[in-house]
């Protein structure tokens, strides 16, 4: 299975999306915001990135532009998971380097079925 990192600064919501994706196989490792997540992914390869938009410190439009500049990312699947639905967000999202969008609250069935789908061409 996947080596996952989840970045959400709501411990409750990290949990959530840490046991969901642990229930299906994966691998998670958790960060609480953008900069804590810089930190893990320079220290560790994930072949898959969950974040929510909306944190201190580092947002995470912010931090899929940060990701997408290191070069082990470049092509890492990122999904944004956050309460943020305005189009001109998703939008931004899109221009920094998000290969998808999902709004909570999460279905655990849909979130699993966009994780293998983007992780497939990666599994190729």
């Amino acid at each position: 299975m996947a080596s996952i990192l989840a970045v959400d600064d709501s411990p409750s919501m990290r949990q959530l999306v840490a046991m969901t994706l642990r229930r299906a196989g994966h691998d998670v490792v958790l960060a609480e915001d953008g900069l804590d997540a810089i930190r893990v992914a320079s220290d560790q390869d994930v072949d898959l990135v969950i974040t929510d938009v909306h944190m201190p410190q580092m947002d995470g439009i912010r931090l899929i532009r940060e990701l997408r500049g290191m070069p082990s990312y470049r092509f890492t699947p990122i999904l944004v998971l956050t309460t943020e639905s305005a189009g001109d967000m998703k939008m931004a999202g899109k221009e920094a380097g998000a290969t998808g969008w999902i709004v909570k609250p999460f279905n655990a069935d849909a979130l699993l079925k966009v994780l293998d789908r983007v992780l497939e061409p990666a599994r190729g």
